[in-house]
């Protein structure tokens, strides 16, 4: 079984989707020489030639643009937008282009593409690359977003996206490139998209996270005395609310560990559909652990006090299920313990 870090993981996804069908093409800025910034194509080029893997100039207006008209063409892209937070210069490409061309041609067009990019605090990259821009793409219909949290879900779901009939977003937390897990990668590894993982079962309270924040909330729980359910979403749109709410209807509480600011992202979503469904059989209130509504700062110190600790979280869980009640976040209580 191969222990893989995940940016080799993703490699080994587009290796796997090229060998498997011929329509499969990679580019991007230093994708192909360089093999990647974070040296997720390493080998593309050798193995597939110039005419499948290419780089690209610094564009993102032209790398998605190119990847809807491919994909509108026969072919199957897979473009990289180095840092997510770039992608508000392609936004139209995306989300009007590319995730509408099948609704208004009646179906008679797909758009079989896939553009990925990493995404995230925790590295240094301060204000302007490290956000998680989930919230541009959850109103965007026609386009599938998915958040990988480890080598074996970012090979899965590569995988799957590439098999798709229409765009995905695929967002990759930079933190977690370099960390290693074992899986053993092939058809039996995809993990089809819209279907939540359980990835500890419990029956206090359900916690819901996404991408780097599963395993700090996987961390948080391990130093409480409870028994707490943890789901990886995986996938945000469309995100698997039959799996949450079976969950939660058995907890009676949910928790949301969230890398992004307090206001938008995929927590407040996720919270309105339970609290819509389930509010009867509550007994806490829903409880949100987010980073502030502030920029991502630069300096190592007031980056992890940004980005939501392990420590962190297990504080304000261990003081919603002795109250029943929502403690404050942080930022709220500067100068006290936390």
């Amino acid at each position: 079984m191969a222990r893989l870090r995940m940016n080799q993981a993703i490699g080994a996804a587009l290796a796997d989707a090229m060998a498997e069908d011929p329509t499969v093409v990679v580019f991007g800025e230093d994708v192909a020489a360089a093999g990647g910034v974070f040296k997720t194509s390493v080998g593309l080029l050798e193995r597939f030639g110039p005419e499948r893997v290419r780089d690209t100039p610094i564009s993102e207006m032209a790398i998605v643009g190119t990847a809807v008209g491919a994909a509108m063409g026969g072919l199957r892209p897979v473009a990289e937008i180095m840092f997510a937070d770039f992608f508000g210069v392609a936004l139209d490409q995306v989300v009007t282009q590319g995730a509408l061309v099948h609704y208004l041609t009646r179906g008679a067009v797909t758009v079989p593409m896939v553009i990925r990019s990493s995404v995230g605090a925790g590295r240094g990259f301060a204000a302007t690359h490290s956000r998680t821009v989930e919230e541009w793409f959850l109103s965007a219909p026609g386009l599938k977003l998915v958040e990988v949290s480890g080598a074996r879900t970012a090979y899965g779901l590569l995988r799957a996206a590439v098999r798709e009939e229409g765009p995905v977003v695929v967002l990759e937390p930079r933190a977690l490139y370099g960390t290693r897990e074992e899986f053993e990668p092939g058809d039996d590894a995809v993990i089809p998209l819209g279907v939540a993982e359980v990835r500890r079962e419990g029956a206090d309270a359900t916690v819901v996270a996404v991408g780097q924040t599963v395993g700090i909330a996987s961390e948080a729980i391990e130093r409480l005395d409870a028994s707490i359910e943890l789901i990886d979403l995986l996938t945000l749109r469309p995100w698997d609310v039959e799996t949450v709410l079976a969950s939660v209807a058995r907890t009676g509480r949910l928790a949301l560990v969230e890398e992004h600011p307090f206001t938008g992202g995929w927590g407040p979503e996720v919270a309105s559909r339970v609290g819509q469904e389930l509010f009867g059989e509550l007994t806490s209130p829903i409880l949100r652990i987010t980073a502030p509504d502030v920029p991502v700062p630069f300096t190592r110190d007031l980056e992890f006090r940004y980005l939501p600790t392990a420590e962190y979280v297990a504080a304000q869980l261990g003081r919603w299920l002795e109250t029943d009640t929502l403690p404050s976040p942080w930022w709220e209580r500067i100068g006290e313990e936390v």
